[in-house]
């Protein structure tokens, strides 16, 4: 049984950083891509960022790169999202989803629905 879980969300003031965490199991990660993606009230799932569970490559969105950094831990089955500079329009639900990366294609994050696994999601409320 696949799972993905995620943890790390909560109420922070503007400026401060999280760092999410989403535990995988029942996948072999090699073959899977592993990316973040978040939704805020009234508007579309949007990817964050993600990581290629075989060869370590990232993709960030342009606009949050730079704030944002996706890393693993492959023994332990964990990937994270630290995010600095945390403003209110990153207030959302974080999502962590598993995507099979058949060989020669990239990882993306425009279409979630290419996705086939996905966690229950973290609540990230950045307010003063």
């Amino acid at each position: 049984q696949v799972q993905l879980v995620e943890s790390g969300g909560g109420l922070v003031q503007p400026g401060s950083s999280l760092r999410l965490s989403c535990v995988i199991s029942g996948l072999t990660l090699d073959y899977y891509g592993v990316s973040w993606f978040r939704q805020a009230p009234g508007k579309e799932r949007e990817g964050v960022s993600g990581i290629n569970g075989g060869d370590g490559s990232t993709v960030y969105s342009d606009s949050l790169k730079g704030r944002f950094t996706i890393s693993r831990d492959a023994a332990k089955n964990k990937v994270y999202l630290e995010m600095n500079g945390l403003q209110p329009d990153d207030t959302g639900v974080y999502y962590c989803a598993a995507d099979y990366i058949p060989l020669g294609r990239k990882l993306q994050l425009n279409d979630p629905d290419e996705y086939d696994y996905w966690g229950q999601g973290t609540q990230v409320t950045v307010s003063s």
